[in-house]
């Protein structure tokens, strides 16, 4: 069919639908649109892939090591501190960091091991401890310590900007309890990374606050993103970024805290041989 014999349809179609809202008839039922195809879409079966109702894996994770955390037994206290001689941005990065986690203490590292700093922080009673890395004065790596022992994970961080990089204030975070979204962690791997992450915020969240905290996986890369919302009426929601926002990418699981075997390691050349094969 021709450009303008398609324009006409088109422009008929919308005739007609004007009409029937005059005399207030219901258009017709369009047909659905069909889903366009993606990679991640496309994305290969794997075996550890989880669906929503799997009984055995409700049997495992309750005996994992979040469990406790899952039934509400403690609440989550995190230390946050960097490498030695943090430039300006990272120490900003942990404040923001500080700023979004409830009971989260910054802390420098004064030259100290990680094993010391698992030591310190587990006799003062914290449940977690994440490291920020940086490279060029910038944070390009974050790694997360469950207390008292284990699992480690080690974080590749990119693009990470800070409130004042989106043109946010850090007064705009509120002290109230955050949301916290999980979305699109479809492996047994890609649970446990998940349930890591979420174990950091309190279980209970301030609805009050309207803040919520979205962990949202994409081809093996974890988008995170802040938000405050506000409900425009019973349809409509605005949301408003509050920052920071950064992006994570697994680079390895260990069992234990800082030590024991590795559960996972990323290997690109060796493990990346199709691009519709995703791990988390």
């Amino acid at each position: 069919m021709a450009l303008g014999g398609t324009r006409r349809l088109k422009n008929k179609e919308k005739k007609e639908q004007r009409k029937a809202a005059k005399l207030g008839k219901l258009p017709p039922k369009k047909q659905p649109k069909k889903q366009p195809h993606t990679i991640e879409s496309l994305r290969e079966k794997d075996v550890t892939m989880v669906e929503e109702e799997d009984e055995e894996l409700d049997q495992e994770e309750a005996t994992d090591a979040f469990s406790s955390y899952f039934t509400k037994s403690y609440v989550p206290k995190v230390l946050v501190t960097c490498s030695d001689n943090p430039h300006t941005k990272t120490i900003a990065f942990i404040r923001e960091l500080c700023r979004m986690i409830p009971d989260a203490k910054p802390m420098w590292r004064k030259r100290s091991r990680i094993e010391k700093i698992i030591k310190t922080a587990t006799e003062n009673g914290f449940t977690d401890v994440v490291i920020v890395n940086e490279d060029r004065r910038i944070p390009n790596g974050l790694m997360v310590i469950h207390l008292p022992e284990g699992p480690t994970a080690l974080f590749r961080v990119s693009n990470p900007k800070l409130c004042k990089e989106i043109h946010r204030s850090h007064q705009e975070i509120s002290n109230h309890r955050p949301e916290v979204i999980l979305n699109n962690f479809k492996t047994r791997l890609g649970r446990a990374v998940a349930r890591m992450l979420g174990a950091l915020f309190h279980y209970d969240p301030e609805f009050k606050g309207r803040r919520a905290c979205t962990f949202h996986n994409q081809r093996d890369y974890i988008f995170f993103r802040h938000h405050r919302y506000e409900f425009k009426n019973r349809e409509k929601v605005k949301l408003r970024e509050l920052g920071p926002r950064f992006t994570l990418r697994l680079q390895w699981l260990q069992q234990g805290a800082f030590e024991g075997d590795y559960e996972w390691t990323l290997k690109r050349h060796e493990m990346e041989t199709s691009r519709r094969k995703f791990f988390l």
